[in-house]
């Protein structure tokens, strides 16, 4: 007996059927390997939610905001706050001139719209990035009048209790303080009296 015919007698038959199951079988393996090897990489393609976050317009609504009130959003990872002044408020704005660095917004912090002295379009509606421009922390707002330890006189404003640098409640910042530069002004616009988006300009769109 040859050698091949002895390999021969020890092999079973072919089988037609199983040799298109395990074909059916190394395919499917095969299609769910490149499926999970290419899924992270479309996945990496997508947006996260942050990312889709970031940058966009943001819409707060302050048709209940109260007198004296101010809330906070997040807007590309700044902490902008709106608050909504009394008409004492705007009056103290007009008398703090003298004691202010920069009364009336020289600098470039500002949209155009807002280089007024209550840096806002709606006078009562005050809508800032209450960063610290000296070194960026979130300084404490301190809307009464009263005296305080840093300022008998204090008419009103934001401290920050890091290094010391005061605003008032325009962000414009005091004289003689860490701090040389007003809050930031972002970009915004009413979409109506109870709305405003935050991240575009009233005639100019996003930015």
């Amino acid at each position: 007996m040859s050698e091949s015919d002895s390999l021969a007698s020890i092999q079973p038959p072919e089988d037609p059927g199983r040799r298109r199951l395990l074909a059916w079988t190394t395919g499917v393996v095969g299609a769910v390997g490149v499926g999970a090897a290419v899924w992270p990489f479309v996945s990496s393609l997508q947006p996260s939610a942050r990312a889709r976050i970031i940058g966009a317009p943001v819409e707060v609504f302050i048709g209940n905001l109260e007198p004296g009130q101010l809330v906070r959003v997040q807007w590309r990872g700044a902490t902008i706050g709106v608050m909504r002044r009394t008409q004492r408020m705007l009056e103290d704005l007009e008398r703090l001139g003298d004691q202010l660095r920069d009364p009336d917004s020289g600098a470039e912090q500002q949209p155009e719209y807002a280089r007024n002295f209550h840096r806002s379009i709606r006078p009562e509606i005050l809508v800032a990035n209450i960063h610290c421009t000296h070194l960026g922390c979130v300084p404490q707002v301190l809307p009464e009048v009263g005296a305080q330890p840093f300022d008998e006189n204090w008419r009103g404003g934001f401290f920050c209790p890091c290094h010391r640098s005061t605003f008032d409640l325009a962000g414009r910042v005091f004289r003689g303080v860490p701090a040389v530069l007003n809050l930031l002004v972002p970009p915004y616009r009413f979409i109506d009296d109870d709305h405003i988006l935050i991240g575009e300009d009233p005639e100019e769109g996003a930015v």
